[in-house]
């Protein structure tokens, strides 16, 4: 991937189109479908995880999970707040929806860092992962205030993501942590009494089907210390995204993705657009361009998928004016996408282009 970096902005864009019908088409094969079913019939809880926009922390590659088992929800930092309006209507939603079909519901609330350096953590919160750490406890506890600290339907998890070996830590609710990165691969085997002695609280169900994330994990660690990957890699993000629906970017330092979720969403958009121009300044990234991408989902054609356009052309407009106010000169250099994504394919529809 590290060549597109220093492709001409025109190259890029059709390359992210390319990676995007790559990406839709794996997740739509027979292959994957079935892959799908049988796992959901084998394990009936809903997952979803709370994470930052890094590339770097793809759950279901890091725990060695079909395509489109996990359920992201990403925003810039990693930072989240149930209070929003948007963000909680979403999550209730989802929650409503795993309901209705008998199933019960497992957030995973991460925080990310690096072991390795402390500059390759997380930039939302400084570099500080303590601040990270604490604020997915809050979030923790705003689930619990929302869906109930019974537990019986809805579990939150606090889990950390050491991105050095894409290793998970699993927070117990007495401070106890199960770090992943220090068992071998042959501790699989004892995994389900870990996990009991760490979550008591947790339905025998949601444990079931957390176990085989965690052995994934360990699995996925063992192949990460056999291979040479590396680490030391600097910002060279190039492009803006907004709203949902961009699992296809998963890479690291490509894109700086912003949630739709926020009340204000001036601030995340005009960070993002500072850290574009600081790539261009320092020659990480060509300076002939940077692309704003926005994306809705919709689940069905008609009035859904009309709507899902009208609220992609809304985003992608609000973000250049946010640009073009706070960085006039970068804004000479944007180009603007809008797109919908059809969310049983996960095919990436573009709606216009900015010309």
């Amino acid at each position: 991937m590290a060549h597109i970096h220093s492709k001409p902005i025109t190259e890029r864009i059709d390359w992210l189109f390319d990676r995007a019908r790559d990406y839709s088409a794996r997740f739509a094969s027979p292959e994957n479908w079935l892959a799908r079913e049988r796992y959901l019939a084998q394990h009936p809880t809903a997952i979803a995880v709370l994470k930052c926009m890094d590339g770097r922390i793809n759950i279901p590659v890091a725990t060695q999970t079909p395509l489109g088992i996990i359920q992201p929800f990403r925003n810039l930092g990693g930072i989240f707040d149930l209070g929003w309006p948007h963000l909680g209507e979403v999550l209730a939603g989802y929650v409503q929806r795993c309901i209705r079909e008998g199933r019960q519901v497992l957030f995973v609330v991460t925080y990310h860092f690096s072991r390795g350096s402390a500059r390759r953590g997380c930039a939302g919160f400084g570099y500080d992962t303590e601040a990270a750490k604490a604020h997915t406890l809050r979030i923790k506890a705003q689930i619990e205030s929302v869906f109930g600290r019974g537990h019986g339907t809805v579990y939150p998890l606090v889990c950390g993501f050491e991105t050095d070996e894409d290793a998970l830590l699993v927070h117990g609710a007495d401070g106890a942590v199960l770090d992943l990165s220090m068992l071998a691969p042959d501790d699989g085997a004892s995994l389900p009494q870990r996990l009991a002695a760490l979550l008591p609280d947790m339905p025998e169900q949601i444990r079931a089907d957390l176990l085989p994330l965690l052995a994934g994990n360990l699995r996925h660690i063992a192949e990460v210390r056999r291979t040479q990957r590396e680490t030391e890699i600097e910002h060279r993000e190039w492009m803006i995204c907004i709203g949902r629906g961009f699992d296809f970017l998963h890479m690291p330092n490509l894109a700086l993705i912003v949630g739709p979720y926020s009340p204000d969403l001036t601030e995340p958009v005009a960070k993002a657009a500072g850290i574009i121009e600081a790539n261009m300044q320092a020659g990480r990234i060509p300076d002939d361009g940077f692309l704003v991408l926005a994306s809705v989902p919709y689940e069905e054609v008609g009035m859904d998928r009309a709507r899902a356009g009208l609220k992609s052309r809304f985003l992608a407009d609000f973000s250049a004016a946010v640009i073009a106010a706070g960085h006039p000169a970068l804004a000479q250099r944007m180009h603007v996408r809008t797109a919908v994504l059809d969310w049983r394919s996960r095919r990436l529809e573009q709606l216009g282009a900015d010309g």
